[in-house]
């Protein structure tokens, strides 16, 4: 295909900030149209970003034979249909995280894209931060040697939250804090770990802070059968002046860590600092990663790229986060 032409469902912040700049930009993409349930913002969308064609009904988007790939930015209570939806329609899609609310109905989203062989991509922008895709070539490189352990987390610092956002109703985002940013952080160490299999994990959840319906904290850990430890925090409600965004990994013959960027291994009994003179701004690199992550899924698209992030790799991380809120609820280990 000369040029991808891609569709995107929701016109919220996410579609508008991060999304819509990087289609715009991509030199092989054509933005064909958007859709929104509310007018008035679909057609300001598509009026200020010159998209063709706007939509309040994602049934008549699916059914246009003029559109490649559909990009779902809404809130999670609709990914499963719209995705099954999407791919039935012949389409390829990319649907933000987390990928559904429960197993079961991610299950359903990867049984639809293998059944009308279509791609699925989970948009995972986290991984596809530079800092971390030059972490994950010292770990394939063997320069940690052996990785056995690994601490990650991301802990916002408390805001003013307003309890009937979507992101804070059960029924509509499936979860809370380690379905929004807990999922990130766990599917970028897999990565990193060369997404070694969980074995059992041990998970704690709580809201004491927002008091919201769902957890506004967690912390999990995440035994492997390779033997390899994770140990995750996370939360919106960090009682500091600053967010934390952290990965360190521990090997038998280094060290390592993300934000800031710095990897240390031994060498003939002396620490060897490995650290890449130049990084990027913690602002550009969030910023690049979802251009990052945009760009591998048209190059998967277009050229035949093995795909990162996958339907079956979010499906992955969605089993785990699941058996962190079995453990959390039952109190005790649950073996995987």
């Amino acid at each position: 295909m000369e040029k991808v032409r891609v569709a995107i469902i929701g016109a919220g912040w996410i579609a508008q900030v991060a999304h819509i700049p990087v289609w715009k930009k991509l030199e092989n993409v054509e933005l064909v149209a958007v859709c929104d349930t509310v007018k008035t913002r679909a057609k300001a969308v598509a009026e200020k970003y010159k998209i063709p064609q706007f939509f309040t009904k994602d049934e008549e988007l699916l059914k246009r034979d003029d559109i490649d790939a559909v990009d779902i930015c809404v809130p999670t209570n609709l990914h499963e249909r719209l995705t099954i939806d999407a791919l039935s329609a012949g389409k390829h899609v990319v649907v933000e995280k987390p990928m559904s609310r429960t197993v079961e109905e991610g299950e359903k989203m990867v049984r639809a894209a293998r059944q009308h062989k279509r791609q699925l991509m989970v948009a995972m922008n986290v991984r596809f931060r530079y800092d971390a895709a030059n972490l994950k070539s010292f770990v394939d490189g063997g320069e940690l040697g052996d990785v056995f352990y690994a601490k990650t987390g991301w802990l916002r610092r408390q805001k003013k939250y307003t309890e009937h956002a979507w992101l804070f109703q059960k029924k509509i985002s499936g979860g809370g804090v380690l379905m929004d940013l807990g999922v990130q952080m766990l599917d970028m160490t897999l990565w990193l770990l060369g997404n070694a299999k969980a074995k059992s994990v041990k998970a704690h959840t709580y809201s004491h802070v927002a008091k919201f319906e769902v957890e506004d904290t967690a912390v999990a850990l995440v035994h492997f059968d390779n033997g390899t430890t994770l140990n995750l925090e996370t939360s919106w409600t960090f009682l500091r002046e600053e967010d934390l965004f952290y990965a360190n990994l521990v090997g038998t013959r280094g060290d390592a860590q993300l934000n800031p960027f710095r990897v240390t291994k031994e060498l003939h009994g002396n620490l060897v600092n490995l650290t890449p003179t130049k990084m990027e701004t913690p602002t550009n690199l969030y910023k690049n990663s979802y251009e990052n992550e945009l760009r591998h899924f048209i190059a998967c698209l277009r050229d035949g790229v093995p795909m990162l992030s996958s339907g079956e790799e979010g499906l992955e991380r969605m089993r785990i986060i699941a058996a962190m809120y079995e453990s959390a609820n039952r109190k005790k280990e649950v073996a995987l």
